[in-house]
């Protein structure tokens, strides 16, 4: 699991994004384990209370489960509730944020679709 970071946002917050892409991604498939949290911080370099942060947004968002003794797992329906929750928040927050630079700079819709050669 290869992470670049930035200054953005809190490390727990990208980690949490990077899971939610592996699983939008396919590369982690509803049933699957989740790496540890030990694993995580190892490979990562980071806190491990950082990285339970991150995981216990994705239990919070009903897309993994802790399973005693045996790790986190992918629950069933975790594609379609991220893809929901994302779709969302790109309609309310980043959509209406582009909308208004693209009335900045004067970019209208034919603009977008216009042949780049």
């Amino acid at each position: 699991m290869s992470i670049i970071w930035h200054d953005r946002d809190p490390i727990y917050i990208q980690l949490f994004n990077h899971l939610t892409d592996l699983i939008l991604d396919g590369v982690l498939l509803e049933g699957d384990a989740i790496p540890s949290v030990r694993q995580i911080a190892g490979e990562q370099r980071i806190n491990p209370i950082t990285v339970s942060k991150a995981i216990q947004l994705l239990v919070d968002d009903d897309v993994v489960e802790k399973r005693r003794g045996l790790g986190m797992f992918v629950l069933p329906g975790a594609v379609e509730r991220l893809v929901e929750t994302q779709k969302n928040q790109f309609l309310e927050k980043q959509w209406p944020e582009i909308l208004t630079k693209m009335r900045r700079l004067g970019i209208s819709q034919s603009d977008l679709f216009e042949d780049t050669k």
